[in-house]
């Protein structure tokens, strides 16, 4: 397996998001936090905070080895248990200050778990995710166009395929709600080949400043007041249940003794819990959950004008 080829695209990777994110910011900086990991490893951390358009935004690159895969890589495939591993990535979340501007995830990954004896097992994962707190149409439908068009050179039923995971995958079982808008989630990728395998991960990683960065671009002057900040905080609660309840990768970092900081990058900076919340009938809060986070295809929906406006 090419290891150093997929580090050296996740590197310029996190810079490249690291500048386009800094540039439309344009008042904060990403502090740099290398650091090592006495198992095997390390990575390099960034984060932004308090800038003039994101409240908190991480980009964090990791390259770790370890003795023995964690149970939570290993729980669905036990032919994996006891295999030496190497896992390498980049994971990022953006938190912006405006209400109207979503959150956003991705991640690109590559694992190589090893076994004395044995040919090594190896595969790719990744994708990326939008958590808008008021729903915005176009902004959804551009979103998912360019999902569709990073993955369409790889086949016809790769897009539907990733997204219906997607869907499945940031699900609030205990609020039986999705967590956002959805997007693009893969793992365990490798019936490609190497190669091809590698050049959908680029795909996917490259393609996710053009998805994003013209909705903060739409977005991020728009004018709000006390009730967008106190709905955004409150839906940013829900941000928080996932990812330390259900979330794939925040598991695998605790459980591998991974770096804490690191791992819990994701979490934004202020959250909040109102109990028995309910939004107002008909009014934009209702709006998300009522309309907007019920797993649409929103681009099918588009091209049969079947949409709400």
């Amino acid at each position: 397996m090419e290891v150093e080829q997929v580090k050296t695209y996740l590197l310029q990777l996190q810079d490249t998001i690291c500048d386009v994110l800094a540039a439309e910011d344009g008042e904060a900086v990403f502090m740099d936090d290398q650091w090592h990991r006495p198992e095997g490893g390390g990575g390099r951390t960034r984060v932004m905070g308090e800038g003039a358009v994101f409240e908190k935004a991480g980009v964090n690159f990791s390259h770790v080895q370890g003795s023995a895969l964690p149970p939570s890589a290993s729980a669905s495939r036990p032919e994996l248990a006891g295999r030496s591993y190497e896992a390498l990535g980049v994971s990022l979340v953006i938190h912006p200050h405006n209400p109207y501007v979503p959150t956003s995830h991705a991640n690109v990954r590559f694992f190589v778990a090893s076994k004395p004896g044995e040919a090594p097992i190896w595969w790719f994962g990744g994708g990326y995710d939008l958590t808008p707190y008021y729903g915005n149409e176009a902004d959804c439908v551009s979103w998912h166009r360019v999902a569709a068009e990073a993955c369409e050179p790889f086949g016809d039923d790769v897009y539907p395929r990733f997204k219906t995971w997607c869907d499945e995958y940031f699900y609030l079982k205990h609020r039986d709600e999705p967590r956002g808008v959805g997007g693009l989630f893969f793992d365990d990728l490798n019936e490609w080949g190497f190669d091809t395998s590698f050049a959908f991960m680029r795909a996917i990683g490259d393609s996710f400043l053009r998805a994003y960065r013209p909705l903060v671009q739409r977005n991020k002057n728009r004018a709000y007041g006390e009730r967008e900040r106190r709905f955004q905080l409150y839906r940013r609660g829900r941000y928080v249940e996932f990812n330390l309840v259900f979330d794939r990768g925040t598991l695998f970092g605790l459980q591998s003794g991974g770096r804490t900081e690191a791992i819990l990058m994701s979490l934004p900076p202020l959250a909040r819990w109102d109990y028995d919340y309910s939004a107002l009938p008909g009014s934009p809060e209702a709006e998300l959950t009522d309309y907007y986070l019920q797993n649409r295809d929103w681009l099918a929906e588009a091209a049969h004008g079947r949409s709400k406006t």
